[in-house]
């Protein structure tokens, strides 16, 4: 694939085609954008997971030096499985001006828009480094990245601020919601379901535990603390699958709970997952045990994305609001790796193509538009590292 160029819809539809779902490996895609890069006279760093079968990929345009800016975007998507789509998810297809495919905005558009670039990056020589970052299980809550990030801080030149390309329209995001998720497992005791009260329902447990998720949801939504920025304004909570039992005929041993909440800035983490530990400690457990004394329900936390918050005098937030000619900041109510990055001591903002309203969904899109927006603002970029430093503005 020597010096292989590609445009960025070109580049985008091979990526699409890559079946990256979360489930599956990313090395497919990461070996083609490795050879690609290479191709291009640029080395690649991977930073595999610990079975070896997924990968991050960190390579850098122009000087190794501190500085810099990092280009990042997740090579996982969504399922579509039960999904209905009405074209193949895995091929990219055009249509009254959208991009269709798995990924299309979520966020192959924006990685496929930098690589289809990195020739024109590097036709003239780059004052600054431009760093390319993909990751993988973004979507099984950024468990990826923090690995890449390591590396970054631990063994390379410390980049000067990210830019991740999540869907934002283009805009400028400087804050966003954290992720908090958890499974409950209810463990009661089987039996005859013609004799229920001589067994323990895990199933009925949970259902009670899902009926205080509901509630205290609504609490939060009614009256609890509220921020304008964020788009619903309030701290949300999801119960995003239940398993359990095994037939209608048998009380239920058994059941798994996946659970979540995103809190803006005021609310309190550890209040809120307290008000959850004393409900089950108090009320649930308690008549579990009733009928069966070895009755147990654990939580245990499974992700957590770190919340962005506005960084005064980011030079992530200014260099991005140049480029994109807007003049002010907004915030995203979904989770992204840019929490990951501020937290490690990069400065980091979201900006990239597509809207949100399109992801994870049958029959995801991005528009031509949006990309042609995002190719756009890539360009004004490279013109950026290719200044003199003195003569820059922001």
């Amino acid at each position: 694939m020597a010096g292989a160029t590609f445009t960025p819809r070109e580049m985008i539809a091979r990526l699409v085609a890559f079946d990256t779902v979360s489930s599956n490996s990313n090395l497919a895609l990461i070996d083609f954008v490795a050879d690609y890069l290479d191709g291009h006279g640029i080395a690649c760093r991977l930073f595999r997971d610990p079975s070896g079968d997924k990968a991050n990929l960190y390579a850098t345009l122009g000087p190794e030096r501190p500085g810099g800016v990092v280009l990042s975007g997740h090579t996982d998507v969504v399922p579509v499985a039960g999904q209905d789509w009405r074209t193949d998810p895995f091929q990219l297809t055009e249509a009254d001006g959208r991009l269709y495919g798995r990924g299309s905005c979520d966020m192959k558009g924006f990685i496929g828009a930098a690589l289809a670039l990195v020739p024109e990056f590097l036709a003239r020589p780059l004052r600054t480094p431009v760093h390319l970052a993909l990751s993988y299980d973004e979507e099984l809550g950024c468990r990826g990245v923090p690995g890449m990030i390591a590396g970054i801080v631990e063994e390379l030149p410390m980049p000067g601020l990210v830019i991740v390309g999540e869907p934002t329209e283009m805009t400028v995001a400087n804050a966003h919601k954290g992720v908090y998720g958890f499974a409950t497992e209810v463990t009661g005791l089987e039996g005859h379901s013609s004799m229920p009260e001589r067994g323990a329902s895990a199933i009925l447990a949970a259902a009670r535990i899902v009926g205080f998720l509901d509630d205290l949801a609504a609490e939060l939504r009614q009256s609890g603390p509220r921020d304008a920025a964020f788009d619903p304004p309030w701290t949300t909570m999801n119960v995003g699958r239940i398993d359990g039992g095994t037939a209608v005929n048998i009380v239920p041993r058994t059941c798994r709970i996946a659970w979540e909440f995103r809190p803006i800035p005021a609310a309190d983490p550890a209040a809120i997952r307290a008000r959850v530990e004393r409900f089950v400690a108090d009320e649930v457990l308690p008549a579990l045990r009733d009928a069966a004394p070895d009755a147990a329900i654990e939580t245990r936390q499974t992700c957590l994305v770190e919340p962005l918050a506005p960084l005064a005098g980011s030079p992530a937030e200014a260099l991005v609001l140049h480029l994109t000619g807007a003049n002010r900041t907004g915030a995203v109510a979904f989770g992204t790796e840019a929490g990951l990055f501020q937290k490690a001591g990069i400065p980091a903002v979201v900006c990239g193509p597509g809207s949100i309203e399109q992801a994870h969904k049958p029959d995801e899109f991005v528009t031509v538009a949006q990309i042609d927006a995002c190719v756009a603002f890539l360009r004004r970029l490279c013109d950026w590292v290719h200044a003199d430093p003195a003569q820059r503005r922001r």
